[in-house]
């Protein structure tokens, strides 16, 4: 059997009480295009940053949180309001890093926003 390496993710899926919903969501905030259906489809995007990693962490509320990179933090985050979400945490420079926020999506789904 030939040796085995780091396996990537290669697919993510958000669960919603409301899809509809949560498609004018993510499609207005992220430019996303999303299909019609029972299940949703969603195409990868446009000039992710290599390398794309994740992490495990100790948390009191597990779960899945979305990484995604934007072009203007405070106008997504603005626009996220807009749309229905919720400001979780404002815009932190991290130490030799990305500037990142924490938004909420309508049904409370967590969101990393990183600067581009």
């Amino acid at each position: 059997m030939p040796e085995d390496w780091a396996r990537p993710v290669v697919h993510w899926e958000i669960r919603a009480r409301d899809p509809e919903a949560q498609r004018a969501f993510y499609g207005a905030l992220f430019n996303w295009t999303i299909g019609e259906g029972r299940v949703m489809n969603i195409g990868a995007g446009i000039g992710a940053p290599e390398p794309i990693s994740g992490h495990i962490a100790r948390s009191e509320n597990p779960g899945v949180i979305l990484s995604i990179q934007v072009l203007d933090l405070r106008a997504t985050m603005d626009k996220a309001v807009a749309l229905g979400g919720k400001i979780l945490n404002e815009p932190k420079d991290l130490p030799q890093g990305p500037t990142i926020a924490a938004i909420a999506d309508p049904e409370g789904n967590r969101i990393s926003l990183i600067q581009q």
